[in-house]
């Protein structure tokens, strides 16, 4: 799958630097705990979401899908320290 980063080049997308992301918006986080594995699964799960959608996306659909994931997964607070970080 490709990314459209905000800058307009086009990369392959990694999931290691979305599942480490994750990792450091948790670590300044206070009250949620998340282990590397756990970020690592969530990143997989946003991967199976956005493969499902389309070949192409942008850095803006991975943020929006990072969230809802955290989300979901109990981790709301990450997720906001996740999208301010993407910011």
């Amino acid at each position: 799958m490709k990314v459209t980063k905000r800058n307009g080049n086009v990369v392959l997308y990694d999931d290691e630097k979305i599942a480490n992301s994750i990792v450091w918006a948790n670590g300044r986080t206070s009250g949620e705990v998340l282990t590397i594995k756990t970020a690592q699964r969530i990143a997989d799960q946003v991967f199976l979401r956005l493969t499902s959608e389309k070949d192409l996306i942008t850095t803006k659909e991975i943020q929006d899908c990072v969230y809802d994931t955290l989300c979901e997964e109990g981790y709301p607070k990450t997720a906001e320290n996740y999208v301010h970080f993407k910011k």
